[in-house]
């Protein structure tokens, strides 16, 4: 039989039942919040993230772990921010929007939220064509 390792949540009626979010989700919600900070580049995935993303299917979850202690649920985020950020700022904004957004959507309340930033992204640089000399050739000849 499967361990039931969903998190149930309090209700103030105790007749209507129980809700139970399963950790997945609440990974989601994380992943969602960290990565619409400004100054996220992506979160950190694995082989398995980026060969099912090549597919079509986005996982929304990835570069979040959970951790269950005596204080509540211990957030882990890993992400990789744009070059040219403040890096302290973007991380305490994620830690932020994280505890905000959890709190919103499911009432849990987290322990803690540690950032890891694992890399930084420099800007893109896209080569600029000249329309009129799309070659490189100096003075329009050839060499």
């Amino acid at each position: 039989m499967a361990e039931d390792n969903n998190i149930v949540l309090a209700t103030k009626e105790q007749g209507l039942g129980e809700v139970r979010i399963a950790p997945e989700v609440i990974e989601v919600i994380i992943g969602i919040a960290a990565s619409q900070v400004e100054g996220v580049c992506s979160m950190r995935g694995s082989l398995a993230n980026s060969l099912t993303e090549l597919i079509g299917r986005k996982n929304r979850g990835r570069g979040v772990k959970l951790g269950n202690t005596e204080d509540g649920l211990l957030v882990d985020v890993y992400v990789f921010l744009n070059y040219g950020v403040s890096v302290p700022k973007v991380a305490c904004e994620i830690q932020d929007k994280v505890r905000q957004q959890v709190l919103f959507m499911t009432g849990l309340e987290i322990a803690g939220v540690d950032v890891h930033v694992c890399g930084i992204i420099p800007e893109r640089e896209i080569p600029a064509i000249d329309p009129n000399n799309p070659f490189g050739e100096e003075n329009g000849e050839e060499n």
